[in-house]
């Protein structure tokens, strides 16, 4: 693995997609100081400057398809879930589809962009964003917590990256070994309300649903049981909320 530090850098991710094409994979572009942070669905990413881990990882697999590439999510996700859950000794959990949760409390975010070379995955950015010593927060972030508050202490920042960055190499090393079901079986393991139990979604207009979290698909796509009709049906990330944390 090979690490790269930045003193400053707008996003990670938009940098290390820049030079992808120059760089081996099991690079990490990190940096203490991001100023335009990108999360999923166009949201920015917050960090104050020096108290969290915020970098990519530059990921060049071979053999696997686009239409499974959710794999990929799945082993970045599982990494900073076991991680945190190690150094914190609290149960940590994954929100679909790969937003890492203590209860009801984000304490990271994703945002892993794939680039497709035909029907493969040529390579793929991992950018992580995990809220190590911060313990104050933007007022509109709706519920943000940090491996500090869990823990009541601070933590290493580099440290916290090494050890998940780390972690993801095996899982992604392993994809090749093993294949995707291990994973996927330990994803849904972790999966937040992946638990029997009716939960709300709601869809972008607003419009509010019953249903039981069944399964991810291989291509990400989320299957849910509905409360009112039995059925299943399965969304994409932007068709549905999944699920609502409660008020």
């Amino acid at each position: 693995m090979r690490y790269v530090k930045l003193d400053e850098v707008g996003s990670t991710n938009s940098y290390l997609l820049s030079v992808a094409g120059e760089l081996p994979g099991g690079t990490v572009v990190y940096t203490p100081c991001q100023t335009a942070g990108r999360g999923q669905k166009g949201n920015r990413w917050l960090a104050e400057p020096g108290m969290n881990a915020t970098f990519s990882y530059l990921f060049k697999p071979t053999g696997i398809v686009a239409r499974e590439q959710f794999c990929i999510s799945e082993a970045a996700a599982l990494a900073v879930a076991q991680v945190l859950a190690e150094l914190s000794g609290a149960r940590i959990t994954v929100k679909w589809p790969n937003d890492i949760y203590h209860g009801d409390c984000k304490i990271c975010g994703m945002l892993i962009e794939n680039s497709l070379d035909g029907r493969m995955v040529a390579h793929s950015v991992i950018g992580i964003g995990i809220n190590v010593n911060q313990r104050e927060f933007d007022p509109y972030a709706p519920n943000p917590t940090s491996l500090a508050l869990l823990t009541g202490i601070e933590h290493d920042v580099d440290q916290v990256m090494h050890l998940v960055c780390e972690r993801l190499e095996r899982h992604l090393a392993a994809l090749a070994d093993r294949g995707t079901q291990a994973l996927h079986t330990d994803y849904l393991s972790v999966l937040y309300r992946h638990d029997g139990q009716p939960h709300t979604f709601a869809t972008p207009d607003g419009t509010t649903f019953a249903a039981t979290i069944v399964d991810v698909a291989s291509d990400g796509m989320l299957a849910l049981r509905h409360a009112d009709d039995g059925a299943v049906r399965h969304y994409a990330f932007k068709e549905v909320v999944a699920p609502l944390s409660p008020p």
